[in-house]
């Protein structure tokens, strides 16, 4: 009897089969780098190390979206550093009148309010004639640019003294007009501004400076009334008087470090625009207004990076006229890295920590992917329409693949 050799083609065949499933998650990510390479107006580069090993129209003005926002985070670290709380600066008038020196504090929220409001007890405060507020730090016919006037949370107003982020999160149910946060009362302009809406629960901005005062002086009278201080029904914005005397200077319980978190997080337009204002303070140089904001930011980059051909007209990255590139977006990532952990995780990937943004016809994405321990910067600026997925899946890709520069041979990118 002859024995034979196991025969070596079904060795062979399962060698190919394992081939095929070891290479296949390597030419994922070509498939999809390929889409982004092939659309003509898309910038994208990626560092290891300081070194570029994917990089394709690096240098070519983008419109950012909100991941301006990450030029705005590093401006307000180098500026206040995380631990920077902001402060509200509290008056009594001899006519028994409480007057706001506002300030431009983005995260008084209502449970800030309820501090402020005990704190303001504890100091004796028990009787108010009204409410005044000084909201001068900022001029009054501030214009941001690409704003625009939908009742959408992130058109909201910006205002010195703006609480709630100048928005109403509201609630209708069986033709009743309720407030859907239990940390906050309905006042009479939530009534009114909420009457209109439909079943259901609805978030939406206070519309203009004039009536986001009214409202935080509203909140601000329910507040005080909730801590035991009785409140007079005079409500009045205008100049602080010169005969008060400080009652209050009122620290924020949550620091910078929250303030960008939210920022980041929520994409908030608000806080963002609130800290590229904030910025623009000099001591007594009268009321900021847009053109200055706009030329201490470009004057601060410059100082910081050497940019050249860079244009910042908001802080949110609202306006289409903003351009950054995408080596610009991976300086500010690389001085960012300490404070990498602001950013917010991708969903169902935390090897992915970064900023989206998002504005019709433009897709951007910036951060960090993790690999082999580094976290490793990129940029992606998408100035066209395509799916929104889009930008996730290659973050998706740069994280888990093997070898980054085996997606760039033959000069492709």
């Amino acid at each position: 009897m002859t024995v034979r050799p196991p025969s070596l083609r079904p060795s062979i065949f399962v060698l190919a089969v394992l081939l095929v499933f070891t290479v296949a998650p390597n030419r994922a990510p070509a498939a999809v780098l390929d889409h982004v390479l092939a659309l003509p107006r898309a910038a994208l580069l990626v560092e290891v190390a300081g070194r570029p090993v994917i990089a394709h129209q690096a240098d070519r003005p983008m419109i950012p979206a909100s991941t301006m926002k990450l030029v705005t985070a590093l401006a307000a670290i180098d500026r206040w550093g995380l631990d920077h709380h902001f402060t509200t600066d509290l008056y009594l008038a001899d006519d028994g009148w409480l007057w706001v020196k506002a300030a431009g504090d983005p995260l008084l929220v209502s449970e800030e309010l309820d501090l402020l409001a005990r704190a303001l007890y504890r100091a004796g405060v028990r009787r108010l004639a009204g409410i005044g507020i000084d909201d001068r730090l900022y001029a009054s016919d501030l214009r941001i640019p690409g704003r625009s006037g939908t009742d959408n949370p992130y058109d909201a107003p910006i205002t010195a003294f703006a609480v709630n982020f100048n928005t109403l999160h509201l609630r209708v149910s069986n033709g009743r007009l309720t407030s859907a946060e239990a940390q906050t009362p309905l006042t009479p302009l939530a009534r009114a501004l909420g009457g209109g809406l439909g079943a259901g629960e609805h978030r939406i901005n206070v519309q203009s400076r004039e009536l986001a005062l009214r409202y935080a002086g509203e909140l601000l009278a329910a507040k005080l009334a909730a801590a035991g201080i009785e409140v007079g029904a005079g409500q009045v914005v205008g100049v602080l008087p010169g005969d008060t005397r400080p009652v209050l200077s009122y620290r924020n319980s949550r620091d910078l470090r929250a303030v960008l978190e939210a920022m980041l997080k929520y994409s908030s337009n608000l806080i963002a625009n609130e800290l590229f204002l904030l910025l623009a303070v000099e001591g007594d140089a009268g009321a900021v207004d847009i053109r200055r904001a706009q030329r201490a930011m470009m004057r601060r980059v410059r100082e910081r990076f050497g940019w050249h051909d860079f244009r910042i007209e908001d802080g949110a990255g609202l306006s289409r006229d903003n351009r950054l590139s995408a080596r610009q977006l991976v300086a500010v990532l690389e001085a960012f890295t300490p404070y990498r952990a602001l950013l917010p995780v991708q969903p169902d990937n935390p090897a992915v920590r970064a900023k989206t943004g998002t504005l019709t016809g433009v897709s951007t994405y910036a951060g960090y992917v993790q690999r082999d321990g580094r976290w490793v910067p990129f940029a992606l600026l998408i100035n066209q329409a395509v799916a929104p997925a889009l930008r996730r899946q290659l973050a998706d890709e740069l994280a888990r693949t093997a070898d980054l520069e085996i997606l760039c041979t033959g000069g492709r990118c």
